[in-house]
């Protein structure tokens, strides 16, 4: 049992159950990571299936109903108004402004001393 060869032998034994290990420990800590990551998208889905069931009985009510419809083709009830907002097509463009240069600095001194 004290000889070198069997001494040797456990050694290696030893290295690959090291080895092993950190093989596992590195496998645990993804899984850990993935874990994480499935309970984050759980808890969105939940959140979302929530905001869907809160539409769903929105929606099976009259005035939801009517809500939705009003959104989707922009309908009024009767006796309101509604605002159309137009874009003009044909912007008018602001007046140019005079260029600056030599010229228009003579042209200035001469109205000037009119």
């Amino acid at each position: 049992m004290h000889s070198k060869p069997v001494l040797g032998l456990l050694g290696v034994v030893v290295l690959i159950f090291a080895s092993g290990v950190i093989g596992f420990m590195g496998k645990m800590r993804t899984t850990i990571e993935n874990r994480k990551v499935a309970e984050n998208k759980l808890a969105q889905l939940e959140t979302e299936k929530d905001r869907l069931s809160s539409e769903v009985a929105k929606l099976k009510s009259q005035d939801g109903i009517e809500e939705s419809i009003r959104e989707k083709f922009g309908l009024a009830k009767e006796g309101e108004g509604m605002i159309m907002i137009v874009d003009d097509k044909n912007p008018t463009k602001p007046p140019e402004k005079p260029k600056e240069g030599f010229l228009s600095s003579l042209f200035f001194w001469k109205n000037w001393f009119k």
